[in-house]
């Protein structure tokens, strides 16, 4: 099955590419969740308008990715909860809006919260969360989740 990926898609490829993939997985992966579109000539004039628009989210070049990396590394970023138990359990998870939204409030820089990675975040206290900046480049930051 012939695709033409909308998002970046780990060990596949990123938007705009068109990729080959069995059909079971185009069928049954890539198409629901909105990741690709089938093929076609009309969708294949689609291929620069989504490849623009990827290169202007996208960080400009290797070392810009590094000063990046560099920058996050350097915030304290803390995300208040809505509503947790006494044992700390939240009522709900902490989603990568809300760490894209934290990051920025602290000073950081915008991030798209595709490139966000968060593990189920569901007490409060510090998670490690990873940000892909780059294909070369991953980031390591440290989340405090405050109950409110």
């Amino acid at each position: 099955m012939k695709l033409i990926l909308t998002a970046d898609v780990p060990n596949l490829g990123a938007p705009g590419d068109i990729v080959e993939v069995k059909d079971g997985y185009g069928r049954n992966y890539l198409l629901p969740r909105s990741l690709a579109i089938t093929a076609t000539r009309g969708a294949e004039k689609q291929v620069a308008s989504i490849k623009r628009s990827q290169q202007a989210r996208q960080i400009r070049d290797l070392g810009h990715a590094k000063e990046v990396a560099g920058q996050l590394g350097a915030l304290s970023v803390s995300v208040t909860a809505k509503a947790a138990g006494d044992s700390g359990r939240l009522f709900g998870s902490v989603t990568t809006s809300d760490i894209v939204d934290a990051v920025r409030a602290a000073g950081g820089p915008a991030l798209d919260k595709r490139a966000v990675e968060v593990p189920q975040i569901k007490t409060t206290g510090s998670h490690a969360v990873t940000v892909r900046l780059h294909p070369e480049v991953t980031a390591e930051l440290q989340v405090a989740v405050v109950a409110q």
